[in-house]
């Protein structure tokens, strides 16, 4: 039995990846550390709460000794580092806590490992999986084959720049000191508890709302999709078969222009709004509500500074390596995350109107 500790485990990728792990693994022990950040929120674990093989920690990752002093006492032989402050937006209006979490906070987190796994030698064996993205890689032409592992890195914005140096920090850990590590670096992700500053749950918010849908520049700009859940699986894989030391990338084989995908979910919310009276009568300023299409409500906004212009992940590897596939297809997907969303539209109201606000 594997006894893991999920760094982040409130936000949106690793609380996703609690649930999944407890439910593909039963009594592999789950210690979960979260500083509860504004992206952090302890209602994503709600359903974990009282199973027994699951503890949270609130916490800094930047904390050395609380990471060591969780490592000894609770046993745990693998870190899955989800932790990091993710939205490029607010990486550019304020760059400083990037580098603080994203470099400072990994860095804290391989000094605890080397010391307690290497020389304490506690735990043998152990791996500290490091998540990363694929926007290290830099931008894409329209006709560019798609990031490989062996792409070059040309970060384009701080947030980028900040999950690069984690990447470089991780392989020095591994090259230098033995720590058994690996890297995963994804595509664009979405599904169930993200926090709504990322694009589809924005426009999800915005859709049942009847505001405007702000889109960048032409909105032709592209993202390869990767559904959560397949993220996790593509973890997992790695987790249980992948080499220490190497990197794998993991998409979802969805690209999609922006205002593709901003067509779509307008289209799928129209659809579900439409299905019966009453969700239409909880949402009465949507355009669906008011017999008009959502569609209208696209505006074409300033791009933002560096924008890259296209993402794609080549996943060759992880699939040849390890057998990993996505099964989420990207319309499914997104019909399923919108059927969450407005399963809990109530609750996470408040939530959304200070995000928007």
């Amino acid at each position: 039995m594997a006894r893991l500790f999920v760094t982040g485990g409130a936000g949106f990728i690793g609380a996703n990846f609690v649930h999944y792990w407890l439910a593909r693994h039963p009594g592999d022990r789950i210690v979960v550390l979260d500083a509860l950040t504004y992206a952090g929120n302890l209602a994503n674990l709600e359903a974990a709460r009282n199973r027994p093989e699951y503890r949270f920690v609130e916490g800094d990752i930047r904390d050395t000794a609380l990471v060591e002093q969780l490592l000894r006492e609770e046993s745990l032989d693998t870190i899955v580092h989800f932790a990091a402050e993710s939205h490029v937006d607010r990486s550019i209006e304020g760059p400083d806590a990037f580098i603080e979490t994203n470099v400072i906070g990994t860095h804290s987190l391989l000094k605890a490992a080397r010391s307690v796994w290497l020389e304490g030698q506690s735990v043998q064996p152990h791996r500290f999986h490091h998540v990363s993205t694929d926007e290290v890689y830099g931008s894409l032409g329209p006709t560019d084959p798609p990031f490989t592992e062996l792409t070059p890195y040309a970060p384009n914005s701080p947030y980028s720049a900040s999950k690069a140096a984690s990447d470089h920090l991780v392989r020095a850990y591994h090259h230098t000191y033995g720590l058994k590590t690996s890297i995963s670096n994804c595509s664009n992700n979405y599904g169930p508890h993200q926090f709504p500053e990322k694009l589809i749950p924005l426009m999800i918010a915005q859709l049942l709302a009847g505001k405007s849908l702000p889109v960048y520049g032409d909105g032709r700009n592209v993202r390869d999709w990767l559904h959560v859940e397949d993220h996790c699986r593509g973890i997992e894989a790695v987790l249980g078969h992948g080499q220490p030391g190497e990197v794998y990338n993991i998409g979802g084989g969805s690209e999609c222009e922006n205002i593709q995908l901003v067509r779509m979910l307008c289209s799928i919310v129209d659809a579900h709004l439409l299905s019966t009276q009453e969700l239409c009568g909880r949402f009465p300023n949507s355009a669906a509500a008011q017999g008009e299409q959502s569609e209208r409500l696209v505006r074409y906004v300033k791009d933002r500074p560096g924008h890259d212009r296209r993402y794609a992940i080549d996943s060759a590897k992880i699939q040849r390596d390890l057998g990993y596939r996505p099964q989420v297809a990207l319309e499914a997907g997104l019909r399923s995350t919108v059927a969450w969303y407005l399963e809990r539209a109530d609750s996470l109201r408040t939530g959304w109107q200070r995000t928007l606000s």
